[in-house]
């Protein structure tokens, strides 16, 4: 396994691992009792290891040879792409066409769906 692709592997686990301890404290314990201001706070924390994600897969691109940067940054434009387009295409149902209301963190998790789907169709580093 290249180097980067271990890297970025540890990142996730790591960055995940802490995005999931955070989102059950939040959901069990640490939202009882708290003020606006304290879950507001709370909220940004599980925002934070969202952050650090994105930043994993950005070093794993510029950690990588010149071939799995390209693919990589295909990958990312690709999804990235497809994850607001899908993500604007609901706003806009829910604003016209009365649709239920969609969480906006979902869209993260829509990114990461659309990014691993991408990957097994991309042959080639041409866009």
């Amino acid at each position: 396994m290249p180097k980067a692709q271990g890297r970025y592997i540890f990142r996730t686990l790591l960055f995940m691992s802490i995005y999931v301890a955070l989102n059950v404290a939040a959901i069990l314990v640490v939202f009882d009792g708290l003020d606006p201001l304290g879950k507001a706070l709370v909220a940004a924390c599980v925002a934070v290891p969202v952050a650090l994600q994105i930043w994993a897969t950005l070093a794993q691109i510029k950690e990588s040879d010149e071939f799995i940067r390209m693919m990589l940054t295909k990958q990312f434009l690709i999804a990235a792409g497809a994850a607001i387009s899908l993500s604007s295409a609901w706003g806009f149902a829910e604003s016209y066409a009365h649709a239920p209301h969609a969480p906006g963190w979902l869209v993260y998790i829509l990114y990461n769906g659309c990014y691993g789907l991408t990957a097994p169709f991309l042959k080639t580093t041409r866009l």
